[in-house]
């Protein structure tokens, strides 16, 4: 089983199939030669500033993640210091990081999911 999709003609085929969704996506031509529009951005635009490819995407959200994370450990530490932080802020920043660690999870979990289904679509 795992040579079989491990063999070079399926990576091929599916570097091809990927690279094919990425022109697509991208405002590029579809497999009959036809132009598609590109995907825009969630404000209708897309931004030069922004991200160039889902792993920069994906590195930018993550990181995201990380940084209300440490936030909310330095509110958390500083309320146990008493330096005069509100308890609602502390359970607020803490809630958010968790909620957002748990999206970024389930996202994590669909993408794989539908990876593996790639992997075992016969070709």
């Amino acid at each position: 089983m795992i040579d079989k999709i491990n063999s070079q003609s399926n990576i091929q085929s599916m570097l091809q199939t990927l690279r094919s969704y990425q022109s697509q996506a991208a405002g590029g031509m579809d497999d009959d030669g036809n132009k598609v529009g590109g995907l825009q951005g969630l404000s209708g635009s897309q931004s030069t500033h922004g991200p160039s490819g889902f792993g920069d995407l994906v590195r930018q959200t993550v990181e995201k993640v990380n940084t209300a994370q440490m936030d909310a450990t330095k509110i958390a530490a500083s309320y146990e210091r008493g330096d005069g932080v509100p308890l609602t802020d502390v359970v607020l920043s803490m809630q958010k990081s968790s909620l957002s660690f748990e999206a970024t999870l389930q996202v994590r979990n669909k993408v794989l999911k539908a990876y593996e289904d790639i992997l075992n679509m016969p070709v």
